[in-house]
């Protein structure tokens, strides 16, 4: 989950003023906002599936509260609920069979509908909620947007050595760093959130079907369609389950209908292309990886040229369970270190014109800065092509 609007401080969602929007023509001295992970380069994919995804309602359609009275959640539309474990099933990615599916509006939403299902109220004070640094910009926020007696932001999972109940929240692939990650807290008292928004084949290898107990996806990462605002919570425990929609009834009373069925219609064209490879030259996420491959190759080749000002992970290339090949990671993030003494964002901001969200808002250095591999392809060769100017 990333929109990634602000520059300094980790909130995500809250800035869509002008200043934050990139112009429609790009020119060669504008300011370009790579602080956001909005989707864009999902864009010419779509448009050229034409009708396949066109979804018509009619005014009498769609009106109840309720989608289904007798499921646990009550508003998820059983084409969702389907096309959702059909996917899955599909991609190998992660166990959704006799499991619980909770859907959320975005897994923002359902991020903290998952905080207050594994709180307690009965505890003496608030649960810690912890990720390993370097974690995603906006949980700490999001942990303390609300204020609430029954949990808390407590930092780096790392560093944390308090007795007693806590959240460990893990992201995998990680948001910044794209680094698969397990938990590092493991002691008694703990739950975690397995959030896998990035757990796609086009970002990653899949080498094994997940099976946490909490689980968080979201439809923007894995299609592109980040303003249709739907997340899905993969749950086992049954209880859990119900605090969750207790959640997401009391904050909203459900889930826009509308989006939910624009979400199955898309997803079961996913499906039905990976299991149809006859139907298109290639499915979404042979796309996708095509895509962020290519994107990769050319900004290690910037970075190769920068002379050590700046520096790239290196990920291992992984056997993929979906494609039956051995594949490299393509992270949606460009995780960018400077030469010791240097501040990313701001060396970016001054001298490229490119604004990107800095290490320290991900809990590290601030030579550390994190960039967005997600933009439409006019604003990623601006990038290249303004990267390729710094040289020591």
């Amino acid at each position: 989950m990333d929109t990634g609007v602000q520059t300094t401080v980790p909130a995500e969602k809250s800035d869509v003023s002008a200043a934050t929007k990139t112009p429609t023509t790009l020119s060669s001295d504008c300011i370009i906002n790579f602080a956001r992970g909005d989707p864009m380069l999902y864009e010419p994919y779509w448009k050229n599936k034409g009708d396949r995804c066109k979804m018509v309602t009619l005014g009498d359609e769609l009106m109840s509260y309720f989608s289904n009275a007798l499921n646990l959640c009550w508003f998820l539309m059983p084409e969702l609920d389907c096309a959702i474990r059909r996917l899955h099933r599909v991609v190998g990615n992660a166990e959704a069979d006799n499991r619980f599916i909770i859907v959320g509006n975005g897994s923002t939403q359902t991020f903290h509908a998952l905080l207050y299902a594994l709180s307690s109220p009965g505890h003496p004070e608030p649960v810690s909620v912890v990720a390993a640094a370097p974690f995603y910009s906006s949980y700490p926020e999001e942990t303390e947007f609300l204020q609430s007696r029954l949990y808390k932001w407590a930092g780096d999972a790392n560093c944390f050595d308090k007795d007693g109940a806590y959240i460990e929240v893990v992201t995998s692939p990680n948001n910044p760093d794209g680094s698969i990650r397990h938990t590092v807290v493991n002691r008694e008292g703990g739950k975690s959130i397995h959030d896998l928004a990035y757990y796609w084949p086009q970002y990653t290898p899949i080498t094994h079907k997940a099976d946490h107990d909490v689980m968080l996806f979201t439809f923007s990462k894995a299609t592109g369609h980040a303003g249709s605002r739907i997340g899905w919570a993969i749950i086992k425990d049954k209880a859990i389950a119900a605090k969750i929609v207790k959640f997401v009834e009391l904050s909203s009373i459900g889930v826009s209908k509308e989006s939910q069925l624009r979400a199955a219609t898309i997803l079961g064209v996913i499906s039905e292309d990976c299991q149809n490879p006859g139907l298109e030259e290639e499915n979404l996420f042979e796309y996708g990886r095509r895509i962020m491959s290519a994107r990769w190759k050319k900004l290690r080749e910037v970075v190769m040229k920068s002379n050590g000002t700046f520096v790239l992970p290196e990920y291992p290339r992984d056997y993929c369970r979906f494609t039956g090949e051995y594949t490299d990671s393509n992270p949606a993030f460009a995780w960018l270190r400077c030469k010791e003494g240097l501040n990313c964002e701001k060396l970016l901001k001054d001298e490229c014109r490119i604004i990107t969200r800095g290490g320290t808002c991900f809990g590290v250095e601030e030579t550390y800065s994190r960039v967005s591999m997600l933009c439409s392809d006019a604003e990623f060769d601006f990038m290249l092509e303004r990267l390729s100017t710094i040289k020591n």
